[in-house]
């Protein structure tokens, strides 16, 4: 029997395509813009390492030596001028318990606090497990980064970190930009 080669070109393709891992697979990027009238913004990359994700945080306009609450939110949904439509802290495990980074149950984006120079700064990195860029467990893709008001004092429901002051939509990150 003979097989048509334009099909078996096209299945070899399809194979590859399909077989082949995408730039999600390593890293994921967010460009933070401020929200409720901040001039917060940045950006914070994601880096998969394992089971754990390297996230570093290089973001400006923060208040100045300040403390500010710092989450993966839900929904990659920064529409509302005060960044609601980001919906809540990212759950994926269904804890409902908030918490902080290291803490063995808590909310899948629990990330902590960022903590601003005396310009407003911050360069912020920490390794956090149990997430992947877009695979099976805790998958961050397509979600919000949101920076809050306040510290995060990691009381119950969310930590009491106030208002949000920056929203960022967690997307596929160029490969190079990686390292």
């Amino acid at each position: 029997m003979k097989i048509p080669t334009l099909s078996v070109v096209s299945l070899c393709l399809g194979v590859m395509l399909f077989a082949a891992p995408g730039p999600a697979d390593n890293g994921a990027i967010a460009v933070v813009n401020p929200a409720s009238g901040s001039n917060v913004h940045g950006i914070v990359r994601f880096i998969q390492t394992g089971d754990s994700i390297r996230i570093v945080a290089d973001l400006e306009g923060l208040t100045a030596g300040a403390q500010h609450g710092f989450h993966i939110h839900e929904f990659g949904d920064c529409s509302a001028a005060d960044a609601t439509s980001a919906g809540s802290h990212y759950d994926a495990a269904g804890t409902m318990h908030h918490g902080r980074p290291e803490d063995a149950v808590k909310h899948s984006g629990d990330l902590g606090n960022l903590t601003a120079d005396a310009s407003g700064k911050t360069h912020h990195e920490i390794t956090v497990s149990g997430l992947s860029i877009s695979g099976g467990k805790a998958p961050i893709l397509g979600r919000g980064v949101i920076v809050h008001a306040k510290p995060d004092d990691f009381g119950q429901p969310v930590g009491n970190a106030g208002g949000r002051i920056g929203c960022g939509v967690i997307g596929v990150m160029k490969p190079a930009a990686a390292k």
